[in-house]
């Protein structure tokens, strides 16, 4: 892959071999804030797990203590009494089959989140082909699939992060933005980490965190040394 001279010369400042802890990794992160605009910060963790087992998977949900800094527009599929309440709650769309209808005749996708109620999972499931590679598709083990609708939508807007295995054994999961302060920054990354953690398969064997690295949009990654992460 090409790389920009910009790139290139962030990579030349640090040793791109070294492992060093979280807070070492966000205070070098953030001496390469010159970009025009506030990067999104992420971490990525390969993970001693063997995704194509159904009892070595990984997936969850959480809320990170401040936010992604991202404002996030939230689709609820429901109806009736609960499709009041999701309105209520502040989601951005509220619908059911019309909803449906729009995102498969349409291409329609202005919307960063979906939460539905648990019946109405027999439309949505008419959409897993599309929403699915996207990552939006409701699930029960992230709570987008729920009757309390006002509560997912609550977590949601607050900075919920849902995090799941690649087909690598990686997951890529969105920590916050450049402009966060590095306290912000260590205590998101800090809380993910636990939340993996504890999300560890019974059946996962050996060393887990296998690596971690932190990176902004237009950064080099960061490595930070598993043996200093909770285990």
């Amino acid at each position: 892959m090409k790389r920009s001279k910009r790139y290139t010369a962030l990579a030349g400042t640090y040793d791109k071999h070294e492992l060093v802890d979280v807070e070492a990794a966000v205070k070098q992160l953030k001496s390469f804030a010159d970009a025009k605009f506030d990067e999104t910060v992420e971490m990525h963790f390969r993970l001693g797990v063997d995704g194509r087992h159904a009892d070595q998977q990984v997936r969850g949900a959480m809320v990170l203590p401040h936010g992604t800094g991202a404002s996030k527009r939230v689709l609820v599929f429901a109806k009736g009494p609960k499709a009041e309440e999701a309105e209520k709650a502040g989601a951005d769309f509220v619908g059911a089959e019309e909803m449906a209808e729009k995102i498969q005749k349409e291409n329609w996708f202005e919307f960063d989140a979906v939460i539905a109620t648990p019946d109405m999972m027999g439309v949505v499931g008419r959409l897993g082909k599309v929403l699915g590679p996207k990552g939006l598709m409701p699930n029960p083990k992230s709570g987008t699939v729920t009757m309390d609708v006002a509560k997912a939508i609550e977590e949601t807007k607050a900075g919920k992060v849902e995090y799941r295995l690649d087909k690598a054994n990686i997951i890529h999961c969105v920590i916050g933005k450049k402009s966060f302060t590095e306290q912000q920054l260590v205590e998101n990354a800090n809380a993910l980490i636990q939340a993996i953690a504890k999300a560890k398969p019974a059946a996962a064997k050996g060393q887990y965190f296998k690596s971690i690295s932190l990176a902004s949009t237009m950064s080099p990654g960061i490595k930070i040394n598993p043996a200093t992460v909770v285990q």
